[in-house]
């Protein structure tokens, strides 16, 4: 006989915590499945236990950029140990987390869940049905369709290698290659990014982007462009990596490969079209509530719903969005203007709002200020060398349209910026407020 809920939520990370600690709030019945441990990509395998790496690295780093300067001595990454340091955050998300919906009234299973009709699912033979289903189930590294893809490890493997190799090799180049690239140079590997693109980090200002490759130079990361890697072979311990270039082919060897190129929802194992769940140019077909268009029983958050930037933050809000239209019927839908994105390098680079093609792009008009940095107290105080910005303001009206930003603070500073695109703030009005300093936000009023 089935088990029956108002809700199932498949997935176990941001998204679908939100939802189903929100619904079972309200005294509804609720289960959650995972066939992974409980926390998702998030807490387990991507964004926090990536800057508990970053602790160790970017503390080095800062220590060998302070050498000269009052800082004396050899400093080194002993990665077991920080790999330690990391797992200390990291191992006991599962259990805590499954302890949270059970102390919560929420049932909890383990297997991967596919449907079995319009408001069913069969999780490890067991059937489950409910009033809606939830799909928060992330993404995964996507397939590239080459020979000898089965040898890359993902972001995942990545985060638990218990020793760094000498030579890595990462394929791609958006958040993770930029991200784990300066982890591993900074920790002591040799690093080389293969991006099939004209440059790196796509989503965020050529400008700053172009100044951040000066950083990569100088920690000894070797970055290729219009570069296509078209195979890989494993010949005992060692890779060899076979792409085009130019017209041409080159290789490259490696003690290891990394899966950069990008991650999208997995939606096979789901079966949806048992599910009367379709697809649209390979994403699930939403309206503006989140809602299934083809079995309105359905709603998905987060990467799954894939309507809003992959980010954390979007996956919560989006989560939100689910629940109140569970609990009250269709009337909320996400807001997506002013998402913050941070690519966690050393130093961070950061962005939120438009940048200049989209500006122009609506018609806009629009006074930009721009400046590299590396004078101003924030950068020099941190014997940093890079930093810079440049922010996007509407002439007229006065208001904040977007703003990027690179160098020391630029992840906290962000969000001063993201509270102005998302609300409509004024250049005058952030220039009249008195921030500590000095600051990183005491900076802001430098850049408008």
């Amino acid at each position: 006989m089935a088990k029956t809920y108002d809700v199932i939520v498949i997935g176990s990370g941001t998204a679908a915590t939100t939802v189903a600690k929100r619904v079972s709030a309200t005294g509804r019945s609720v289960a959650v499945t995972d066939f992974r441990p409980y926390g998702g990509t998030c807490a387990l395998r991507g964004c926090d236990p990536k800057k508990m790496l970053i602790g160790g690295t970017s503390a080095a780093d800062h220590a060998r950029r302070m050498h000269g300067k009052g800082v004396e001595g050899d400093v080194r990454i002993d990665w077991r140990e920080l790999l330690e340091f990391k797992r200390g955050f990291t191992d006991p998300v599962p259990d805590k987390k499954e302890k949270s919906f059970s102390d919560s009234g929420i049932a909890t299973f383990h297997g991967r869940a596919r449907f079995v009709g319009s408001n069913a699912v069969e999780v490890d033979g067991e059937t489950l049905e409910a009033r809606h289903i939830v799909l928060a189930t992330g993404a995964e590294p996507m397939k590239l369709g080459i020979p000898g893809e089965e040898h890359l490890i993902d972001n995942e493997g990545f985060l638990e290698m218990e020793d760094l190799p000498r030579r890595i090799i990462l394929v791609g180049g958006g958040y993770i290659a930029a991200e784990f690239s300066h982890i591993a140079a900074r920790a002591g590997a040799e690093v080389t990014i293969l991006q099939h693109g004209d440059r790196m980090l796509k989503g965020f200002d050529p400008d700053l982007v172009g100044w951040l490759m000066e950083k990569y130079e100088e920690i000894g990361v070797t970055l290729h462009t219009g570069t296509e890697v078209k195979r890989i072979e494993k010949t005992g311990d060692t890779f060899r990596i076979t792409a085009a270039s130019g017209g041409g082919s080159e290789t490259f060897e490696a003690d290891m490969v990394v899966h950069a190129a990008g991650r999208k929802p997995n939606f096979e194992p789901l079966d949806l079209e048992a599910g009367g769940v379709e697809l649209r140019d390979g994403k699930l077909a939403l309206n503006e509530y989140l809602q299934s268009t083809s079995n309105p029983a359905v709603y998905a958050a987060g990467d799954t719903a894939q309507m809003g930037p992959p980010l954390t933050p979007v996956s919560n809000h989006d989560g939100k969005v689910v629940v109140a239209n569970l609990l009250e019927g269709n009337h909320s839908t996400p807001n997506y203007k002013g998402v913050p994105s941070v690519a966690f390098t050393l130093p961070p680079l950061a962005r939120v709002g438009l940048d200049e093609s989209e500006a122009h792009e609506r018609g806009l008009k629009f006074r930009v200020q721009c400046n590299r940095t590396p004078g101003w107290f924030s950068t020099r105080q941190q014997a940093e060398s890079v930093s810079g910005y440049k922010v996007l303001v509407e002439e007229g009206s006065e208001r904040v349209l977007g703003a990027h930003l690179l160098g020391p603070h630029a992840d906290e500073v962000i969000n001063v910026f993201t509270l102005a695109v998302r609300h409509g703030l004024t250049a005058d009005q952030l220039k009249d407020t008195m921030f500590a300093y000095p600051t990183g936000a005491s900076d802001i009023s430098s850049t408008l």
